[in-house]
């Protein structure tokens, strides 16, 4: 059982992020209109997973800002924002915040998808949630960058996680 913080106090997580040249799980979020998207139907797209407990914090709100800003120009790219948080508060989120470069996904009806990306959050205050943490996956389905951010509070490296791609 891996661990990371909130404020300093440990958290464990269900286990470690896809390993560096594997085929990243497959899955099925749920979009902020309801409808549904697989990973696989990515395919051919580079694609950045910013992974973080809710867009109701600080920084999971600052992440998704800066993603939508910096991947504005890169070419063949989607940045998917996923959280717990439901459909409804993460499509008001992003029209309140002007959010259009990045697709906003729910991973509350998936109960795998935390445990597949070994990123579920099994203890403390932010129990069910999801570790904030960067997955850059390239046009063939493979994994070629990731970060467990190793504190809750604290920002991923956004220029590693962009570098990657």
């Amino acid at each position: 059982m891996r661990s990371i913080t909130l404020k300093g106090n440990i958290v464990h997580i269900s286990g470690e992020l896809p390993s560096i040249g594997s085929k990243a799980p497959d899955f099925k979020l749920v979009k902020s209109d309801l409808g549904e998207m697989a990973l696989s139907e990515l395919k051919g797209k580079k694609v950045l997973l910013n992974i973080s407990p809710s867009l109701d914090t600080g920084i999971c709100a600052t992440a998704l800002r800066v993603f939508n800003e910096k991947a504005a120009g890169i070419p063949n790219t989607i940045i998917l924002a996923i959280t717990k948080d439901l459909p409804f508060a993460m499509g008001r989120f992003c029209t309140a915040e002007g959010i259009e470069n990045v697709i906003s996904l729910s991973a509350f009806r998936d109960q795998e998808f935390g445990r597949l990306y070994g990123i579920e959050i099994i203890d403390g205050p932010f129990a069910g949630l999801l570790a904030r943490s960067i997955v850059v996956v390239d046009e063939n389905g493979k994994v070629v960058y990731t970060e467990l951010v190793p504190e809750i509070a604290q920002e991923p490296d956004y220029e590693k996680a962009l570098a990657a791609i």
